[in-house]
């Protein structure tokens, strides 16, 4: 066989050459050859489809009379070359086939010819000596399944073929490892393809005159072999079961097939048997009994065999194959507790199929109806999918609905034809479904599948609460989906679209009607509008603007600036998209998003940015998709017309003003939302808008035209997306702070921008890389990392960089990553020699971290760079410095003998020692002489260095030989076995010697990718690396131990975790059995008598290994396989005498419930049940029922007995129970012997166990029962006082009728005469709440019942029972009646939820008892039940009446709390708002004085915590909202400018915005209505406003708003009900307008604007950005990481400008802004004259780059810029300021600096420039 790479180089030199083709011919083959050696020089699938592609098409192109006239030599080279490419593509089928295809088109002018060079491909593999290899066999397969030509030689040459399978089974089965490995699946594979290709010519060798032939029952011997466990691998045992079958399904008739299906059937059972297929024999062999030999029987039958087969008699039986053979198999499949669960499932599936398609054979052959009343059959379907609807396996429950589908339609079917109109089995189904509780998500998939057969009408006559559960499910994030089908179900069966646009295409005059009840201004509506608008327009394909109503543009304007993400992100949906993707976007939606966009670049929400991006993506294909149609136009026309011209400069301006914005948003010095945003927008615009192909994506290539739309903008002067100065701003965002902006913009740079980069770039970059990579920040060398990749992505030359580079004939990945070793030993050198120099200057991570994303993140680096010899000096120097760095943390260079890793208190001494002999002194001491316990500068860089290199080594080592295995190996393999057993020392060091968790669980990452790339390597030994370490871990943990490691044994568990994780998931996984069997046996071993608690137990550390195989996700399912036996043995542990088996036993239990229910819906709320009920629990786990009943009885017989004995897993075993939903009546009723000692637990002595009990029983009573075991309970409670009882058991009793009522009652509406039966019950035990009662949790229990039937119970009774508790309160409890508080505090919330009540209650607030006003008051927060009704009015006199009591209180919980329920109670309902004010009712004025001096005194003097201080200024906000007393007010300001700061506690923070809000827009309303004394007060309230929409707290920014949109509705005035919420940036914006409009010429307004400006101290910023050193290991943050100075004075000036302009118009304004200019002259000038001597040339300059990535260059930057343009306006409106500045210079200068920035990386928006300088 040839190369394909030599085949193509000779073919392209000689035909060339060739004269005597046509040019025509030769010019299409050369290009055909160019896009073969295309295709054959990548390894990405996409990029060799698509070269093959385009060159079939080219092919094609060549008429059929010039291919002919081609001589023979041609078609011959070319052919060969075609079969060269194929046979170096036997993995990728997609591209064997789109050869095929120009294989087949040349076979149409000589077909002889392909098939004689077929032959001779085939001719080398066929005669061979030796047997064929891997790599042969999938060129056999191949040749068999996608070569048509190979086909028909295989068919010819089918006898040589079958000698050479014969001679290579023995070879396969003679060695394990073989027989596990691909070759022998490979080998299965062949004889299926053979089978099932070739027909026939096998079927006469089995079936015909040849049959018995030698060669197919060898054949035949070793796939039964194979099916009956002599591999582990189960894919290969599925692959066997499906050859066997197919070489049945050959067979020439029904008979003999028949026959051959059921003998096969026979080989699964346990009795003597003998496997005959037509005349083929095999006697019978040893076989595993896991069950996987009859799932590979059941699924090959079902997949090969014909009908005819398939309901085949048995001879002697008379019986079905279908239903009589394989159904037995799979429901007894069902019976057992498989970890291949999933695949039994599936097979069940496919008999469901088979048994559809075959009905009326079925019929014919019974006589008689298959699934009729009463039937077997029709039973056990039923209960294997309801068995299975709420299995744990993934992917079952999702697989269920698919079976109830083909149940019901069978049933269907199977009663048509037997005439059976009544189908009682989907009423029994109905029943049984809408018994399910509504929070069970196996209900929702089989109603919506019979909602077809029954119908609406019937579902919601039987199940009439259905419309209620579908609300409540569409409240409950989880359960959404499933109950949007049954609402699609319900108004249109089969509905493929979502609930909206599937209502009003079935409706559609639904839409008006929508619209019609829908108020835009209410808060709420909005969302909705712009989902029924969205819809709509999906539906009808009308533009909603179409009409020209101005209506919706309104509302489209409103929703777009709304607070509420999901309410803007509505609206920006509305606008992108389009049921046309070539409808051209109108001039309105352009305008609308011009506007839209800069506002929302710095969202907070991720999901928000995501959503952002898709939908703009989707504005963009239609920009560009109705361009390109218009250029398409033009061709067929004499030009463009207007219209059409008009369109594309729209377009093609949008999307060129689209590109510009990212990139003043990527400046230094954004918040990281910003630019993550400004990312994803670049990203849409070059994916959308660009010709750049990407391999990776199926869909969203560019279009074939969209060069010619380039070519127009550029012709235009637009989209120069590629331009240096855009490189430079991406390269200066390898360095930001978030991995997540380097990762991207790195992206972007690799991806679309020019394959290499300039040379003076590529000398600066290299050089800050490697600078950066000597940085001890692990952020800082992560960077140079990124900027190392880049550099060996985009560079074409390192000569003059690298040393040693200049070698002739290397790569330019060879030079880069010698480099990076060498770099690498350079600093082990250094470290070995001075372990804190190395710390500081060369501390080993980078370097490591930038080889792992050179090697192993650019695609070929690997084949291309590395050979056995650097590849062994990279294991070598991973070797050194992990005994180095382990060496360090030991304090003794001898770490490699060393067996225990040393405790953290040994490292920290170590590195101190290791500090003091660098000369640094002893630790320190802080200021009384003592250790100081805070780690030393020093320390903290040791022990980075130390952990995060081994760290990154791990991860290293791991995915390097990762990714070797996984590629060819060249003439020497890069790694051998040797290499690779000094590699996992490598591992087996770090992770058992290193305590720190976070390099042991990163290095975990690299252990567990090193196993799994050795266990699924072909070499045996590589194979037995992995077991070895495991059995040396498993013999460590079961070794005694001489001293304590850690109560979590360590790094152990990581390591037996690493290499069970890397065991393959879809075969048998030995390992994992071995490793769950020992440390079952090691734990289960019993514990010395005298245990040492300073060493470690072995069965400890087995408990604590269990533990994290549990927890880890990597395992997944496969562990649950041995839950019940882990379950049973945690339980049992938790009685040991070791208190650390105890412990170690509960974590171990916590884990193992969490993996067996599975993890609880995310959001939540945290009490909600998990979605398994207990039959569908015990039905997966049925080892677990008996135990778990034999614990409770056990604790219910000594408790009945009344023996003290203490049970340790009762509680656990109640939490499990507890943890379950209710299931269905009749399943869960079969549990009923859990109930009566559940029952009798309610008289425990210990609390906790009544109160898990009462939680347990609910799970386990049937949901008809509910009510009569609440009367049964009642009626067991004391009737009198004199009744003999015991109060823990009352009290439990109690418990559990409340926990049960609160399930009944939440589940739908119960039985009313039940219910009333209950209640009188109820009711005749009044005296429980009585202090005849003695015991106040009791009564509080009593209280609660009652809550829960209020509305059910008699008024006398429930004046009764409010008249004692009302007595109760007034009572102070003594400190020994346990209870009493938690008893008083349910009094005062169940008489407070009556107003008659709650105002006594409160008129006596000042006498009530202490623990009585503090429930009181927390009730008002907690409760909330007030809103709306009479009580607020009773609450807000008490409140304030009691203020000042309070105030002077001493206690500080109470005095919070009742500051937090006055705030709460006079806060008005903002949505509720017209304007602001007043809020509270009138006070003695004397009394809100003392209040409010009490209040800011404590404020300015910080009494309190910050939460007390907050609440405190939010009450005096309040006081003050309707004052006019200035001094209070400035006093009250002052506070509010204090705590807004972001140093400030976020708590204070939030109450200044809450602040603004109470009383801010007030006194602002008031001040505008002609308040001239409140005008100064009302600027700085509205900056403090300012300073607070840019909080780096979302909260606080939120709240802030609310200010600006209650200032906006009041000066509106409108006659709306509502306040609308505008979002933060549309609030700053209304905040500054209002600032300029209305405050203009008040004081302070100058300073109001100016403030939120950067300094402009340009010297400093640019001497500390050449300053490179690190001064400290942690870089200080800012305290608001949101504040963005760039984005600030861009927004600022336009307001400073227009302030400016009013200059002449105000003596006082004029005086003002004299005053700033004269002060800001001089630093504006001289900054200004720096930035004009920046040497800023053609080549990029270090110290450049260093500014461009500087931020506060930036922030001072667009500060002077800001200031220079306020001057020149102010120059020009005022003579007075002549002699500061010259104008027209300061104009030039600004001009031409911000030109020659803008040229060298430096994007500052436009606005910064005055329009009029543009013109100069």
């Amino acid at each position: 066989m040839i190369c394909a790479r030599s085949a193509e180089s000779q073919f392209e030199a000689w035909f060339v050459s060739e004269d005597s083709v046509a040019p025509a011919v030769r010019d299409t083959l050369a290009a055909v050859i160019k896009k073969l050696g295309d295709s054959a020089g990548t390894t990405v699938r996409r990029n060799k489809e698509r070269s093959l592609e385009e060159a079939c098409q080219l092919l094609r192109k060549v008429p059929a009379a010039l291919m002919q006239s081609l001589q023979h030599q041609h078609h011959r080279r070319l052919v060969q070359l075609l079969l060269a490419l194929q046979l170096e593509a036997v993995s990728t089928s997609s591209v064997c086939r789109k050869i095929d295809q120009m294989l087949q088109h040349l076979a149409q002018f000589d077909q002889p010819l392909v098939s004689e060079e077929v032959q001779k491909c085939l001719h080398g593999l066929l005669s061979q000596e030796q047997v064929l290899s891997l790599k042969e066999l999938q060129i056999v397969c191949m040749l068999l399944e996608d070569s048509t030509a190979g086909r028909e030689v295989l068919r010819q040459a089918f006898t040589s073929l079958l000698s050479k399978v014969i001679e290579l089974l023995p070879v396969v089965m003679k060695d394990e490892a073989i027989r596990n490995g691909p070759l022998c699946y490979q080998t299965v594979k062949v004889c299926l393809q053979v089978f099932q290709l070739l027909p026939e010519q096998v079927s006469p060798l089995v079936f015909g005159e040849q049959r018995g032939n030698p060669s197919i029952l060898k054949i035949l011997e070793f796939l039964v072999k194979i099916i009956l466990g002599q591999t582990s691998n189960r894919d290969t045992r599925l692959l066997a079961g499906t050859a066997v079958a197919m070489l049945i399904s050959t067979a020439t008739d029904s008979e003999s097939g028949g026959s051959s299906a059921w003998s096969l059937l026979q080989v699964t059972s346990g009795e003597e048997w003998s496997l005959t297929v037509g005349g083929l024999q095999v006697d019978r062999c040893p076989r595993e009994t896991d069950g996987v030999d009859r799932l590979a029987i059941g699924r090959g039958l079902l997949t090969c065999c014909t009908k005819d087969i398939l309901i085949s008699r048995h001879s002697e039986k008379g019986a079905c194959l279908l239903l009589d053979g394989l159904f037995p198999l799979i429901s007894g499949l069902h019976k057992e507790k498989l970890d291949y669960q999933y695949h039994v499932f599936q097979v069940f599936i496919m008999w469901l199929k088979s048994v559809k398609e075959c009905l009326p054979e079925i019929w014919e052959v019974t006589g008689a109806p298959l699934l009729g009343e009463g039937s077997s059959l029709q039973h056990t379907l039923t209960q294997i999918i309801w068995n299975n609807a709420e299995s744990p396996v993934e992917g079952v429950s999702e697989s269920v609905r698919t079976a109830f589908c083909l149940f019901l339609e069978v049933y269907d079917l199977d009663c048509k034809h037997s005439g059976d109109s009544e189908k009682l089995l989907y009423v029994e189904l109905l029943h049984r479904i809408a018994q399910l509780p509504w929070e069970s998500k196996a209900k929702y998939s089989p109603l919506s599948a019979l909602l077809s057969y029954v119908g609406t009408g019937k579902v919601l006559e039987q199940y009439p609460t259905l419309p209620s559960h579908i609300l409540k499910c569409l409240s409950t994030n989880h359960l959404a989906p499933c109950a949007s089908e049954i609402y699609k179900s319900l108004l249109q069966n089969n509905a493929s679209s979502y609930l909206l646009p599937c209502t009003l295409r079935c409706f559609p005059g639904a839409f008006d009607l929508l619209l019609s009840a829908l108020d835009p201004s209410s808060p709420g509506n909005l969302r909705a509008w712009a989902c029924i608008m969205s819809a709509q327009r999906a539906t009808s394909g009308c533009s909603p603007w179409a009409s020209n109503s101005t209506t919706a543009i309104e509302t489209l304007q409103l929703a777009l600036s709304s607070l509420d993400d999901s309410v803007r992100l509505a609206a920006f949906s509305l606008l992108c998209c389009s049921p046309k993707t070539k409808e051209a976007p109108t001039q309105m939606e352009y305008s609308i998003m011009r506007g839209f966009l800069p506002l929302n670049m710095n969202s907070e929400s991720s999901p928000f940015r995501q959503h952002l991006q898709t939908g703009m993506r989707k504005f963009l294909v239609r920009i560009r998709d109705s361009c390109l149609a218009s250029l398409k136009g033009q061709k067929s026309k004499q030009g463009l017309s207007k219209e059409e011209e008009m369109e594309l400069e729209q377009g093609v301006g949008f999307v060129d003003w689209l590109a510009q914005l990212p990139l003043v948003s990527l400046v230094p010095g954004n918040s990281f939302q910003r630019k993550k945003t400004a990312l994803l927008l670049l990203s849409a615009v070059l994916e959308t808008c660009s010709d750049c192909w990407s391999p990776d994506k199926k869909k969203g290539q560019p279009p074939a035209n969209m060069a010619a739309l380039i070519e127009w903008a550029r012709h235009k002067g637009k989209w120069d997306f590629f331009s240096r100065s855009r490189q430079l701003l991406l390269i200066g965002c390898l360095e930001d702070a978030t991995n997540e902006i380097r990762e991207q913009a790195g992206e972007l740079l690799a991806r679309f921008f020019p394959d290499s980069l300039q040379p003076d770039v590529v000398n600066v970059l290299f050089n800050r890389a490697q600078r950066l990579l000597h940085s001890p920040r692990v952020q800082e060398a992560q960077m140079g990392a990124v900027m190392v990749k880049l550099l060996l992505q985009k560079c074409v030359s390192l000569d003059g960089l690298v040393v040693g580079g200049e070698k002739q004939g290397h790569m330019q990945s060879t030079k880069l990553i010698g480099h990076m070793l060498k770099s690498l030993e350079q600093q082990y050198i250094t470290a070995r020699e001075d372990m804190l120099l190395a710390a500081r200057s060369s501390p080993l991570h980078g370097v490591v971290s930038a080889l792992q994303r050179c090697l192993l993140e650019v695609p070929g680096a690997v084949a291309e760079a590395l050979d056995h010899s650097m590849t062994v000096e990279i294991l070598s120097l991973l070797e050194k410095i992990t005994l180095l760095l382990l060496g360090v943390l030991y304090g003794d260079q001898r770490a490699e003998d060393k067996e225990v890793p040393p405790s953290f208190c040994d490292m920290g001494n170590a590195i101190s020692c290791l500090i003091s002999q660098g000369g640094t002194g002893q630790a320190r001491l802080d200021e009384e002489g003592d250790d100081n316990v805070l780690l030393s500068e020093e320390h903290s860089l040791v022990l980075t260095c130390c952990w995060v290199t081994l760290k990154e080594m791990g991860i290293f080592l791991g995915s390097l030989v990762e990714r070797i295995l996984s590629v060819p190996c060249k003439d020497t393999p890069l790694l051998t076995v040797e290499d690779l057993k000094r590699a996992s020392k490598v591992f087996t060091d770090i992770i058992l010697k290193c305590r720190h968790w976070g390099a042991v669980e990163g290095c975990c990452i690299g252990f567990t990718k090193f196993c799994a790339a050795l266990l699924a390597s072909s070499d045996p030994e590589l194979r037995e690396i992995p077991g070895h370490i495991l059995q040396q871990g498993l013999n460590v943990l079961q070794s005694p131990r001489s001293t304590s490691v850690t109560r979590r044994a360590a790094g152990l568990p990581m390591l037996i975790l690493g290499v069970l994780a890397a065991e393959e998931s879809g075969a048998p996984r030995p390992l994992l059995a071995h490793s769950v069997n020992t440390l079952l046996d090691t734990a289960g071993a019993p514990v010395p008598k005298d245990w040492d608690q300073t060493v470690d137990l072995p069965q400890v550390c087995a408990v604590h290994t269990l533990q994290t195989l549990v927890r880890g996700s990597s395992l997944g399912l496969n562990i649950l396989q041995y839950a019940p036996a882990i379950t049973m043995l945690s339980l049992t542990l938790l009685s040991s005498p070791c208190w650390a088996m105890r412990n170690a036993a509960l974590q171990l239990y916590s884990s193992l419930c969490t993996r067996m229910l599975g993890q609880r819906p995310a959001g939540e709320d945290v009490s909600a049940q998990y979605s398994m009920s207990p039959p569908a629990f015990f039905s997966h786990y049925p080892a677990l029922q008996p135990f778990l009943q034999v614990a409770l009885e056990s604790a219910a017989t000594d408790l009945h007995e009344s023996r003290l004995s203490l049970h340790p897993s009762l509680y656990p075993v109640l939490t499990l129970l507890a943890k379950l939903q209710p299931g269905a009546q009749e399943q869960t009723r079969a549990l009923s012997d859990f109930l009566p000692p559940l029952l009798q637990l309610a008289a425990s002595p210990v609390y906790a166990v009544r109160v898990m009990s009462s939680r347990a029983l609910v799970a386990m009573i049937p949901p008809m029962e509910y009510l009569a075991i609440v009367l049964q309970l009642v009626g067991e409670l004391p009737e009198s006082p004199d009744t003999p009882c015991c109060h823990n058991r009352v009290h439990g009793q109690l418990l559990q009728i409340k926990a049960i009522l609160v399930r009944a009652l939440h589940t739908g509406n119960p039985c009313q005469s039940s219910l009333c039966g209950v209640v009188e019950d109820l009711e005749a035990h009044l005296w429980l709440a009585s202090p005849e009662q003695r015991c106040p949790l009791v009564r509080q229990e009593y209280v609660s019942v009652v809550r829960l039937l209020k509305e059910n119970c008699s008024e006398t009774f429930l004046s009764h029972l409010c008249c004692l508790l009302l007595e109760e309160i007034h009572r102070d409890p003594h400190t020994l009646e346990l209870g009493s508080a938690s008893f008083h505090q349910s009094a005062v919330y169940f008489l407070c939820e009556d107003p008659e009540w709650a105002w006594q209650v409160w008129k006596n607030l000042s006498n009530e008892s202490t623990v009585a006003r503090l429930s009181l008051v927390k009730w008002v927060k907690e409760g909330r039940s007030w809103r709306g009704i009479s009580p607020p009015k009773v609450l807000m006199r008490a409140l304030q009446a009691n203020l000042k009591e309070a105030l002077l209180d001493q206690d500080m919980e109470y005095k919070r709390a009742y500051l937090t329920a006055l705030v709460e109670v006079m806060t008005p309902d903002v949505l509720g708002l017209t304007e602001p004010g007043p809020f509270l009712c009138v006070l003695e004025e004397a009394g809100v004085k003392d209040c409010v001096d009490l209040l800011l005194e404590d404020l300015q003097n910080n009494r309190g915590g910050p939460e007390l201080l907050s609440q405190a200024l939010c009450a005096v906000s309040l006081l003050l909202s309707q004052s006019m007393e200035q001094a209070l007010l400035q006093r009250w300001c002052a506070l509010l400018e204090t705590h807004r700061h972001p140093e400030a506690p976020e708590a204070l923070r939030l109450a200044c915005a809450e602040a603004l809000g109470l009383s801010g827009a007030a006194i602002v309303t008031r001040s505008l209505r002609g308040s001239p004394t409140l005008k100064a007060l009302s600027t700085r309230l509205i900056s403090v406003g300012v300073h607070l929409l840019q909080d780096e707290s979302q909260q606080v920014r939120a709240k802030a708003a609310v200010f600006a949109s209650v200032l906006s509705q009041s000066e509106a005035g409108g006659a709306t009900q509502s306040c609308f919420l505008m979002q933060i940036n549309q609030s700053l914006r209304s905040l500054l307008d209002l600032l300029l409009r209305e405050l203009w010429d008040s004081d302070g307004i100058v300073e109001a604007l100016v403030c939120h400006l950067p300094a402009c101290d340009l010297s400093t910023v640019l001497l500390k950005a050449k300053c490179t050193q690190c001064s400290s290991l942690y870089e200080q943050d800012e305290a608001n990481v949101f504040l963005e100075p760039s984005v600030i004075s861009e927004t600022v000036l336009q307001y400073l400008l227009c302030l400016a302009k009013r200059y002449p118009e105000s003596p006082s304004l004029a005086r003002h802004l004299d005053q700033w200019a004269s002060q800001s002259a001089a630093s504006v000038r001289e900054n200004l004259d720096i930035c004009m001597r920046l040497q800023l040339g053609d080549t990029l300059d270090p110290d450049w780059l260093s500014v461009l990535m500087e931020p506060r260059f930036h922030g001072a930057l667009s500060g002077l810029y800001t200031r220079a343009a306020l001057l020149l306006q102010l120059l020009r409106v005022s003579d007075n300021l002549q002699p500061l500045l010259n104008p027209l210079t300061l104009a030039q200068d600004l001009l031409d600096s911000h030109t020659r920035l803008s040229l060298h990386g430096v994007f500052l928006s436009s606005t910064f420039i005055p329009s009029e300088l543009n013109c100069m």
